[in-house]
């Protein structure tokens, strides 16, 4: 392990299982099921990721199709459980930031709720424990989460990723095949709503300064573009299990999964989270730049 210690921590390992620590926060946590690990299972079925609608994927033998379905449900509950880990680092921080009681006090019930999530979403991933990872947007987002900017930490963050997430959250909560998973994360939006209510609120108070604005813009036009390309997770995971991909089968699985109207309507949800008064300028300037309208799948690969 790198002995720098950075506020997303997600390269802080775990305690082993046995450790005096990992006990106590056991006795700390408030759910009564926190030894239990969860099966392997594939917890979104293959209609949730529209691979149902890819003929690569369709001719696949029944161990493939399994396969494909392990990785595409394995980066789902990867990234739930990177952005919990950050989360609770990042709560923390807003900790020291603060600048009234309150806020102070509000930010100390967040890092708890932070850290509750992790603890459960680990037991559905309970044969690994995670301290690294490649994934595009978790780097952007721990970029984000070293911010000094306490204004860019709020909008980036709370106003448009915790907004983000409640919608994503509640997708994953609904879709689930798996009710113990599916009731986590419809647990999980409540105070996803409180984090990201505080954000916008204070957000609102602050005067945006140039140098914020256009952090803000950088890295959401990083951010969006991810989301204009696609789904680039499942278009992965089907390269893995069925061998090097042409341009052609690349451009055709991703027309068959839809990727124009998939990536649309996440854009409009991120567009709306963005439309306070304290954010017109930014929305403007996003506009602008086109980063709002998906792209078709022959410019996704």
């Amino acid at each position: 392990m790198d002995l720098k210690y950075n506020i997303v921590g997600f390269d802080l390992p775990h305690t082993d299982s046995n450790d005096r620590l990992r006990r106590i926060l056991t006795a700390a946590l408030p759910n009564q099921n926190n030894d239990a690990n969860y099966p392997q299972l594939n917890y979104w079925d293959a209609e949730f990721f529209n691979l149902h609608k890819v003929k690569i994927f369709q001719q696949s033998n029944i161990n493939e199709q399994s396969t494909i379905l392990e990785l595409t449900n394995r980066s789902l509950l990867e990234e739930s459980y990177f952005i919990e880990k950050a989360g609770v680092g990042y709560m923390a921080k807003m900790v020291l930031l603060a600048e009234t009681v309150e806020e102070r006090m509000l930010y100390g019930l967040f890092t708890a709720d932070e850290a509750t999530h992790l603890h459960q979403i680990s037991h559905f991933l309970p044969d690994m424990e995670l301290t690294s990872t490649d994934d595009p947007f978790l780097r952007l987002l721990s970029e984000v989460v070293e911010s000094a900017d306490k204004t860019v930490l709020l909008f980036v963050l709370q106003v448009v990723l915790e907004g983000w997430g409640l919608s994503h959250y509640r997708r994953l909560a609904k879709e689930c095949r798996y009710p113990v998973l599916a009731e986590l994360f419809a647990s999980f939006l409540q105070s996803e709503s409180r984090h990201h209510a505080t954000g916008t609120t204070l957000f609102n108070q602050i005067t945006v300064s140039a140098f914020s604005q256009t952090t803000i813009l950088d890295v959401l036009a990083q951010f969006l573009f991810m989301v204009q390309v696609g789904p680039q997770s499942v278009l992965t995971a089907v390269e893995r299990v069925k061998g090097h991909l042409t341009r052609s089968q690349k451009i055709q699985i991703l027309q068959e999964l839809d990727t124009e109207t998939h990536s649309g309507m996440r854009l409009q949800i991120l567009r709306s989270l963005m439309g306070g008064t304290s954010a017109q300028s930014i929305l403007q300037n996003l506009e602008e730049r086109g980063v709002f309208e998906p792209l078709p799948a022959h410019q996704c690969v």
